[in-house]
């Protein structure tokens, strides 16, 4: 072989290996996620805490959540769960506001992303979040915190942009 031949299949090589790598990988900064693979197991909702929500000064609502706050439980967040009971959602906590990318692999159910500011309040709400979906959601802004609740809840409760969502632990985790 010559050793124009030789260079262009160590580059081939190098390429594919390198692309190999990548396309197991994802983080807030990779916006081409490729999920992992999956079995059909239903993890169940674990309750950690609660949140309120209010605005002008009054509460209006308050949900059960479930709290990823390691890398592994922001990894896993809610992919292979069938569904959430009724007024409870996932809340992501992050050690530092900023600009934060969430995706949709292997989550079978369709959700309403809410991003949260390190005050509390809500920089954005994602609606009708399509499940199984690899594209990323935005917050659009710094956010320190997502809530992850079904798909229609934002409506329902009425959830806006400038809402203030405060959480709490429960006192036995």
């Amino acid at each position: 072989m010559g050793k124009k031949n030789l260079l262009a299949i160590a580059l081939l090589t190098l390429t594919l290996s390198t692309v190999g790598i990548l396309s197991g990988c994802s983080t807030a900064d990779d916006p081409s996620p490729t999920p992992p693979a999956e079995d059909h197991v239903d993890v169940p909702f674990t309750r950690h805490g609660s949140l309120v929500m209010s605005r002008a000064g009054s509460d209006y609502n308050e949900i059960a959540i479930e709290i990823a706050d390691t890398d592994s439980s922001r990894t896993r967040g809610l992919m292979q769960r069938d569904g959430l009971p009724d007024q409870s959602g996932m809340l992501f906590v992050f050690e530092i506001e900023k600009e934060q990318g969430f995706w949709m692999a292997n989550t079978r159910i369709a959700l309403d992303l809410i991003f949260i500011r390190s005050d509390g309040s809500v920089q954005r709400v994602a609606k009708y979040v399509q499940a199984m979906s690899l594209e990323t959601v935005l917050s659009n802004g710094p956010a320190q915190y997502v809530l992850e609740v079904s798909a229609g809840v934002a409506d329902s409760m009425g959830i806006t942009e400038g809402d203030l969502m405060v959480w709490s632990r429960d006192a036995t985790e």
